[in-house]
């Protein structure tokens, strides 16, 4: 979809139809809405004081113009109530708007970002608005009949005045990046597993970064049996898909600065192995590569956004299948740390393949490491399927994974690194198991990451729950959410700033 930003006003704008916005518990329009109301006069003001709109959150009525002004229809969208309102819930309501067009088979529109007397800036009002539209429309189809496909929007226009426009264009630049990468997550998670294996995953990585100035290295299976990632290769033994390390490399701050090490999850299908999961959804264990997805997608928007950062990613890639060579319960593995892992369930095998790549992230001495990882169903029990985990080291990287996921909508709830917890852990034949008992299963999980994470400042993002929602949201479809690659990229750009204060 084309995204353009002219200089002009509600009334004149020559367009099939334009979405303007109210609250619920005001009785008189402002700005853009008043200007339409007053054009068309004053049918907005009687409908909405006869009750047949009210404004709820995302309600949403199409109103013809009759030629009294220059857009042919009005679609009214509600807010909801003033004081609740969000960035948030902005995305939603201009996501709420453009699908009821879709609805109507229009293929473009029009619309003015702006809203009077909310405490938020142009810029932030302006991408969250192409965030909502972008996320909001997009639907997976590629395994689709031509017949069954849904028709597409072609062009939204956003209008503003002239002091506004380049703030406005600054913040479509920027929330196509990030609705880039987010919508490559989702399709990369929605591909079905015959079609994404650990080599089509290194493969899109390299196609996706190509002329980004990502430089990316595929560390293959013979490499890293010399190198001793034996927790990796373990996992990957009963699966004929040969794993795949994928090391990205994005040099954009100073040659001396550390970088940061962003490590994702990259398992492409997850039976359980030998420690089978129930038949029942195991068709959504191709999401279990989820946080792989986000590393990839975050390396590439981070670099087209020119980020002033020096950025690792780290994407261990597996299928963790019951093949006659696979792990088995009792059998103990050398990771790449040295430290010896006794296996209690195969189907604890994130963390083992989570365990050498963040060994592995040690040797370019980083800044902060930040994993992320549909990790542990236990989350998604302690949290439901909309939060992510949120555990780490460190206070300052966790505040500000906190303030970006505030801006972006992709909500964290941190829980506690509970040390006490630790003693679950521990093996009577190795130095550690690689599950502690079903009770505080995150908790767990995470403390095991931690003996691999090195001294630098790190936090562990566990998007179990998130990750594939079964059902629609505001802007974001059922299916793979793309979760973490807003958050990520926000993150990144918070630190920049923070930097330059």
């Amino acid at each position: 979809m084309k995204i353009l930003v002219r200089k002009q006003n509600a009334r004149t704008s020559e367009t099939e139809a334009f979405i303007a916005f109210c609250f619920e518990n005001t009785d008189a329009f402002t700005g853009t809405v008043k200007e339409l109301d007053e054009g068309c006069n004053g049918v907005l003001s009687r409908i909405k004081g006869a009750g047949d709109f009210k404004a709820r959150m995302n309600e949403t009525i199409v109103l013809y113009t009759k030629d009294s002004i220059a857009p042919k229809r009005i679609v009214l969208v509600g807010l909801g109530k003033k004081e609740e309102f969000t960035l948030d819930r902005y995305r939603g309501a201009f996501s709420a708007g453009a699908r009821k067009i879709r609805d109507l088979a229009i293929k473009e529109f029009t619309a003015s970002p702006i809203l009077e007397d909310i405490d938020f800036s142009v810029s932030e009002m302006s991408e969250a608005a192409v965030e909502g539209v972008i996320l909001g429309l997009y639907r997976f189809t590629p395994y689709k009949t031509k017949n069954d496909r849904i028709e597409s929007l072609e062009r939204l226009t956003l209008i503003a005045d002239n002091k506004n426009i380049p703030s406005i264009k600054n913040a479509v630049h920027q929330a196509e990046i990030a609705c880039e990468a987010t919508c490559f997550v989702r399709d990369l998670v929605s591909t079905p597993a015959n079609e994404m294996t650990p080599s089509t995953l290194a493969a899109r990585a390299l196609k996706h970064c190509a002329s980004t100035g990502v430089k990316i290295k595929i560390i293959e299976k013979a490499a890293m049996k010399k190198m001793g990632m034996n927790a990796l290769l373990g996992v990957a033994r009963g699966s004929c898909e040969p794993p795949k390390l994928i090391v990205m490399t994005y040099n954009g701050g100073a040659k001396t600065a550390n970088p940061i090490v962003l490590v994702g999850k990259g398992i492409t299908f997850d039976s359980g192995g030998i420690s089978l999961k129930p038949s029942e959804k195991m068709d959504e264990m191709k999401d279990d590569m989820a946080g792989g997805a986000v590393v990839i997608a975050v390396l590439c928007a981070a670099a087209k956004l020119k980020l002033p950062l020096n950025i690792i990613g780290l994407v261990p890639a597996a299928e963790n299948l019951p093949g006659g060579c696979a792990l088995k319960p009792g059998d103990v593995l050398r990771s790449l740390s040295g430290q010896t892992i006794e296996i209690k369930n195969t189907d604890a095998e994130g963390r083992l393949i989570l365990a050498d790549a963040l060994e592995y992230a040690q040797r370019f001495t980083p800044a902060a490491v930040i994993d992320i990882a549909t990790l542990t169903g236990a989350c998604v029990v302690a949290l439901g399927e909309y939060l992510a985990g949120m555990l780490g080291t460190d206070d300052q990287l966790k505040n500000e994974l906190r303030h970006a996921a505030s801006l972006t909508g992709e909500a964290l709830w941190e829980l506690p690194l509970w040390q006490e917890y630790e003693d679950l852990l521990k093996s009577d034949i190795a130095d550690m198991k690689n599950v502690g008992t079903r009770m505080g299963g995150t908790i767990t999980a995470a403390l095991f990451l931690k003996k691999f994470a090195g001294a630098a400042p790190w936090a562990h993002l566990d998007i179990a729950g998130p990750a594939f929602i079964s059902q629609d949201k505001p802007y974001i479809p059922k299916g793979a959410s793309g979760i973490g690659a807003r958050l990520l990229i926000r993150f990144l750009k918070n630190r920049i700033e923070r930097q330059n204060e």
